[in-house]
């Protein structure tokens, strides 16, 4: 006999309404699975990359390379890469010393104010146009003798703040560099990020422990933040929420704190660098200085 309209749709409904109810009934194993972090890609071919910063309006990653040679040696031959989300390079040498006039020996950590990518060299910080890789700025450290200029990011006053890992110092960037904080406990200062919501810079040790420092400008003191089981920290980015990430090179893996608390959620095929978020795709890219590659994984 033929079913009428509503009859078919009752029995179309059902088995529908059946495997709903049986997810429901497995919905842990599907939100494990779907909270596990996923490897996009891998991208060798890279010099010794040491970071990357994502550019959101240009939805682009900026990648600095070492290059050959000891690091920190004044070679002239580190340069930049421009890479695209799904890994593929759009210009590897997009920065480079010893071309159009350009000064770069060992580029690390990587800040983006308005236009202007600046970037951590063996001997100043250098500033560079975004969209065209022309240079802007060069601000000399060879006065105040530099050890290791690591790591940079900007604070709400619109100026420049860069780690000096061996001489546990920060610098301000404002003209030239300003010593702003020298203190051993700071543990080799690596990686720092602006927090905006809590008007402070987070300050990851590579020799300090476990432990995020916090440290408001205008201040002295340094507060824990947050602990985690890993060490030798290098990168950290704030996301959405309030959770922290970081690379910690003990481990080779990238550790996510949430409530003070840090773990390892994704294990690396070698020792992380200086990390970036894609803010777009909720991804992170790792970068690998001992195998010449980078990584880039879905986030839980």
């Amino acid at each position: 006999m033929a079913m009428t309209i509503h009859e078919c749709s009752i029995a179309i409904a059902l088995p529908l309404f059946a495997a709903f109810v049986t997810g429901c009934a497995t919905g842990a194993s599907i939100a494990t699975q779907s909270e596990t972090p996923r490897s996009v890609a891998v991208v060798n071919g890279f010099v010794a990359p040491e970071a990357v910063r994502y550019d959101p309006d240009q939805d682009v990653y900026f990648v600095s390379n070492w290059g050959t040679g000891p690091n920190g040696a004044l070679d002239n031959n580190g340069f930049i890469a421009r890479m695209r989300p799904d890994g593929s390079i759009e210009n590897m040498r997009f920065i480079a010393g010893g071309a159009n006039g350009v000064t770069l020996h060992a580029p690390r950590g990587m800040y983006i104010v308005g236009d202007t990518l600046w970037v951590a060299d063996a001997d100043a910080v250098r500033g560079f146009h975004r969209r065209t890789g022309a240079l802007l700025a060069s601000v000399d450290f060879t006065p105040v003798n530099p050890g290791f200029l690591n790591d940079v990011a900007a604070g709400a006053d619109g100026a420049i703040y860069v780690t000096d890992t061996p001489r546990n110092r920060v610098y301000r960037v404002r003209g030239g560099p300003t010593l702003v904080v020298s203190d051993t406990t700071l543990g080799l200062p690596n990686g720092i990020t602006w927090d905006a919501e809590n008007r402070r810079f987070l300050i990851l040790p590579f020799n300090g422990g476990h432990t995020i420092h916090g440290w408001t400008p205008g201040t002295t003191s340094l507060v824990n933040v947050a602990t985690s089981p890993g060490a030798k920290f290098d990168g950290i980015e704030i996301l959405s929420g309030g959770s922290l990430l970081a690379s910690s090179q003990a481990d080779s893996s990238i550790h996510l704190f949430t409530g003070g608390t840090g773990r390892a959620i994704i294990h690396a095929s070698g020792p992380p660098a200086d990390i970036a978020v894609d803010t777009r795709r909720h991804r992170v890219a790792i970068p690998i200085v001992a195998l010449n590659r980078v990584e880039i994984w879905d986030l839980p």
